[in-house]
C-alpha cells in the first residue's frame, strides 16, 4: 500500500510538472543601459530640471510561458517620492508574436508595434516619460514584461496605471524584470 501511495504521487508530482509553467528564471527581458546598469541621457526626461530627449528604451524579452496571446511592458519607478512610486511608461496589448520594443518605440515619433496600446503614465501623457530622479538621489527603475493569457486588456481610454496593473495581475502567466539606475 506505502508503494502505491508514493507511486500515486510521483505519477502526479510527475504530471503536473508537465503542465506547470516555465520557471520564473526562464522568462527574461533586458533593456538597453549603459554598461553600468545606468539609463542612457537620452532616456532622461526632458522636463523636471532634467534635460533628456525622453527616448524610451530597447525592451526585449525571451522565454515567455507557454500559452502567452500578449504582453505589457512598464516602466516603474520604486523610488519616487510619492508614497506610491511613479509610472513613466505602460504599454498594453502587445502581440504574442513580438518580443521586443526597439528604443524610442514609445517616444514621441516612436512606433509600437500594430495592435499594442500606450497608456497613460504618471504624467498623464500616453507615451514614454523619461527617468528624471530628485538632485541627489539614485533611484531603481523596474522594467518588466508581463505574459498574459488574453489577447487584449481592452482597457477604455483614460484608463490609470492602477486599472491596468488590476487587468494585468488577473490575466497573468508571468512576468520578467529587470533594474536600471539613474541618478543626477
Amino acid at each position: 500500500m506505502k508503494n502505491a501511495v508514493c507511486s500515486l504521487s510521483l505519477s502526479t508530482a510527475l504530471a503536473l510538472a508537465a503542465v506547470a509553467p516555465a520557471h520564473a528564471a526562464d522568462f527574461s527581458v533586458t533593456a538597453d543601459s549603459r554598461t553600468d546598469g545606468h539609463f542612457a541621457n537620452t532616456q532622461y526626461s526632458a522636463s523636471f530640471g532634467c534635460h533628456g530627449a525622453n527616448v524610451s528604451p530597447r525592451v526585449a524579452w525571451q522565454n515567455a510561458p507557454a500559452g502567452t496571446k500578449s504582453f505589457v511592458v512598464t516602466v516603474y519607478d520604486q523610488d519616487a517620492p510619492t508614497g506610491s512610486g511613479w509610472w513613466h511608461w505602460i504599454v498594453a496589448d502587445i502581440p504574442a508574436n513580438v518580443d521586443e520594443l526597439p528604443a524610442g518605440a514609445g517616444s514621441a515619433e516612436g512606433k509600437l508595434p500594430a495592435g499594442a496600446k500606450a497608456v497613460g503614465n504618471d504624467a498623464g501623457q500616453t507615451g514614454y516619460l523619461g527617468v528624471c530622479p530628485p538632485a541627489g538621489e539614485t533611484h531603481r527603475y523596474l522594467i518588466t514584461v508581463h505574459a498574459l493569457k488574453v489577447d487584449k486588456l481592452d482597457v477604455p481610454n483614460g484608463a490609470t496605471p492602477a486599472m491596468v496593473g488590476y487587468l494585468t495581475h488577473v490575466n497573468s502567466l508571468g512576468k520578467a524584470t529587470t533594474t536600471v539606475l539613474a541618478n543626477r
